[in-house]
């Protein structure tokens, strides 16, 4: 390096140090004492390897857990690129489109991978450590609640019955009991609800409630109608959003359902009940939840006849 460029390096650190009022002598010196970084300090590979912990002796049981940790990390980098499309104050089309196509590779994998899930655990052996999980549930992801809550308008994740009775200015406590997924969760007689539901609301209510309401003017669909009207209309800007709402509201939820079909109904093992006791085949299919991210995006037969294509 030429004496310059070192003098001009060593004086935008000065420069980076003075606007946070720190000394640059005091860094440079802690770079003395620091150590070199490593891969395995900097990943934490350790922890995150250590991390699995098996309730049996069935070695299927950790492809299970990897498997999850691995979807949770996942969900984390699309809430992440999320975030960096909600909270842009001056959004461009290229950036959201570029992030949009980030979001939806996330996604693309995730749909992938449900081979590992389908085919990569032994029936008998999943059919035995599954009932050590009761009643925890995947349905307790609270990771998959933010994307949808940062992805659409609150409405779009009512359950269709009710849709008519809520609007901008409904309560999110009261928009939150109508969430499509709350009828997977409650007696369908009583309305009483689950041990499934009530421990997943007691750690996660109040998060998914200030969710609602910071996501309910930034969402996705919210950051689109900001860009400029003719690139609203551009066709592969429109064909990535509508990839984005039909893989995961169809084939991703497919993917897991067919997955759960294969254990828990067609293993001839087990009463075929879920873990959380829900009434998965109805609640799990596209068709009966009705979730579409953009609804404005889709033809009034596509709509019709959403989640049709996967009977």
């Amino acid at each position: 390096m030429s004496i310059t460029k070192r003098e001009d390096l060593l004086h935008k650190i000065d420069q980076k140090f003075s606007e946070i009022n720190q000394k640059t002598e005091t860094h440079l010196e802690g770079l003395l004492w620091s150590k070199p970084i490593t891969y395995w300090d900097y990943i934490q590979t350790d922890a995150l390897l250590n991390l699995q912990t098996q309730r049996t002796t069935l070695p299927d049981e950790m492809v299970f857990i990897m498997y999850h940790q691995v979807n949770e990390l996942i969900f984390k980098m699309i809430l992440w690129e999320i975030e960096q499309i909600s909270k842009n104050k001056n959004l461009e089309t290229a950036f959201f489109a570029e992030r949009l196509t980030r979001i939806s590779r996330y996604f693309d994998m995730l749909t992938i991978s449900f081979d590992i899930m389908g085919d990569g655990m032994e029936v008998n052996q999943y059919m035995k450590f599954r009932n050590t999980l009761t009643p925890a549930s995947g349905f307790q992801s609270a990771q998959y609640r933010l994307i949808e809550f940062a992805s659409t308008d609150l409405i779009n994740l009512i359950d269709y019955r009710f849709r008519a009775t809520i609007d901008r200015n409904t309560p999110y406590t009261h928009a939150f009991e109508h969430l499509y997924w709350q009828a997977a969760g409650k007696d369908h007689k009583t309305g009483v609800k689950s041990f499934l539901i009530e421990e997943f609301e007691r750690k996660y209510k109040k998060v998914f409630l200030d969710y609602m309401e910071e996501y309910n003017t930034i969402n996705l669909w919210q950051k689109f109608k900001e860009l400029p009207e003719s690139d609203q209309h551009n066709p592969a800007l429109v064909a990535a959003m509508r990839h984005y709402d039909h893989t995961v509201n169809v084939t991703w939820v497919m993917g897991h359902l067919n997955a759960a079909k294969k254990y828990i109904d067609g293993s001839g093992v087990g009463d075929g009940e879920a873990t959380g006791g829900s009434d998965w085949k109805k609640y799990m299919h596209p068709k009966y939840q009705r979730r579409i991210f953009f609804p404005e995006l889709w033809s009034e037969s596509e709509l019709k006849n959403w989640g049709e294509e996967n009977l």
